[in-house]
């Protein structure tokens, strides 16, 4: 099974347990820290896909605008 329906498969009792259980191992006080860093993470993640989506697209448009055409 992949995450996505181990997920689909979790009922709100089951939610309560897991947030319990990682206020209960991390505390109230790193939570927001853990937070921070996973939305940098996510920023740094979506900057990288959006930088190779902008050079994929480039390279295409330069593609198109200077056609080699080789005759043998």
């Amino acid at each position: 099974m992949n995450a996505l329906t181990i997920m689909l498969f979790l009922g709100m009792q089951e939610w309560i347990i897991i947030i319990l259980a990682i206020l209960l191992l991390f505390g109230g006080k790193k939570i927001p820290e853990l937070m921070r860093g996973l939305g940098q993470g996510i920023r740094e993640f979506n900057s990288a896909k959006s930088d190779v989506k902008k050079h994929i697209n480039d390279g295409i448009n330069e593609d198109k605008s200077n056609p080699t055409t080789e005759k043998k």
